[in-house]
């Protein structure tokens, strides 16, 4: 067997505020996605499907859901002498006398952190991901680029809007090889005065050597990012940084609304994401969905566009909504627009527009949640896990329910954009 000559290394470790109470118990990695799985199995298909099979994931907050996913890797296939999924929670070093020395300081920092991991596996090229996007590529055509133009660092690129590029890092590229790619002349990570609209996928090819002194050389600093520090280093410092464009879908899920679009990508006649042809793996065995019953459809209920999975029971009307496995929908209730995670309850008589529940609520009857009383909104009402919410509670638009909150702290009326914790 043949030692593989890809590393993989995927950062999957942080929490990222603007999914709010999504992220309370879970990296944003492991959020549940399209009705039976999560964001992070769309980078692990990918490299399922392109071939790499030796992974590392670097994961620091919470990070026992997404353990507990990966399980030991076989749903990626990825067990054997040369394949594997190792995850690289941070650890004290005792050699390291530096102030937290014992937590990853940013995205660099834990790469470096476990170099000596790296090193061990004597790679050939190094693939940095983030765990937490929504695409599909093969990413061998990116290294075969990477090879041609002997780059020491490749990046993916997709094209975004004028008006969002302030939110990423964003190159501008020559015209070296017209729309595969080319040489990148100027990088701007996060700033109002980028002059380009092609954003970072956070997919990064480096040369080993590069890399290594790269992330020495980051340690003397006080910022430890790619985007931010490791990037404008090499450009400063003349490295062939070349970027890639890629032209696929790509769903960046940085907010609610934005996690609630990419879910919605999946309904339709013509759905932007595919996952049967995209080929997405998951866990099957994480929270048992292997074992759940076929949903069942009750004669009295309606459903229109939507995602129901295994373990679903249904008695009133779906439409254009994602309900993962063990979701019940009571007599006369409506949900539209929403996605509902596991296992909740939604009582008789409820209304749902545009919601995103977590796990394991129950919603009392007659609740209505998000802009029942209107068919268009930009808010996206979304409700932590393990709630009872009263009958007749009135949740509001863009409204934010907090965890496992007591009786006590029910109020009858949430308003619109109003939080409750």
């Amino acid at each position: 067997m043949i030692r593989p000559s890809t590393l993989a290394m995927i950062l999957a470790g942080s929490r990222v505020d603007e999914l709010n109470v999504l992220t309370y118990y879970r990296p944003k990695s492991a959020v549940p996605f399209g009705g039976f799985a999560r964001v992070i199995d769309f980078p692990l298909s990918n490299l399922l499907h392109s071939g790499i099979e030796q992974i590392a994931i670097l994961s620091q907050y919470r990070s026992y859901s997404l353990i507990n996913h990966i399980g030991t890797g076989a749903a990626w296939d990825m067990i054997g002498r040369y394949r594997g999924i190792s995850i690289l929670p941070p650890f004290k070093d005792t050699q390291d006398n530096k102030e937290n020395a014992d937590w990853y300081r940013g995205t660099a920092d834990a790469v470096y952190k476990n170099l000596d991991f790296v090193q061990y596996h004597k790679p050939e090229e190094i693939l940095i991901l983030s765990g937490d996007h929504i695409y599909n590529m093969d990413y061998q055509d990116l290294i075969d680029y990477h090879h041609k133009k002997d780059a020491d660092l490749t990046i993916g690129f997709v094209k975004v809007d004028r008006d969002k590029v302030h939110r990423f890092g964003v190159a501008a590229i020559d015209s070296e090889d017209g729309k595969l790619g080319g040489r990148v002349t100027e990088y701007w990570e996060k700033s109002e005065k980028a002059e380009a609209d092609w954003a970072s996928l956070t997919v990064l090819i480096f040369k080993p050597e590069v890399l290594y002194t790269a992330l020495a050389e980051n340690q003397q600093g006080t910022s430890f990012e790619f985007g931010r520090d490791i990037i404008p280093q090499l450009m400063a410092q003349n490295k062939k940084v070349y970027g890639y464009k890629y032209r696929g879908y790509w769903g960046y899920t940085g907010t609610v609304e934005e996690y609630w679009r990419a879910n919605m990508d999946l309904l339709g006649d013509n759905p932007l994401i595919d996952m049967e042809a995209w080929g997405l793996r998951t866990n099957m065995e994480h929270r048992g969905i292997s074992d759940v019953q076929p949903a069942l459809i009750r004669q009295s209920s309606e459903v229109q566009n939507s995602l129901i999975y295994n373990g679903c029971v249904v008695e009133g009307t779906v439409r254009n909504s994602i309900l993962f496995p063990g979701v019940r929908v009571g007599k006369r209730a409506v949900v539209e627009n929403s996605v509902l995670f596991f296992n909740n309850v939604i009582g008789a008589d409820c209304r749902f527009n545009k919601v995103v529940t977590d796990v394991n609520s129950v919603f009392g009857e007659g609740v209505l949640v998000g802009s029942v009383d209107k068919a268009e909104t930009d808010r996206v009402a979304v409700i932590g896990w393990n709630n009872n919410v009263p009958d007749r509670t009135r949740i509001g638009e863009g409204a934010t329910v907090y965890p496992h909150l007591e009786a006590k702290q029910w109020i009858e009326n949430i308003a619109a954009g109003e939080t409750l914790k």
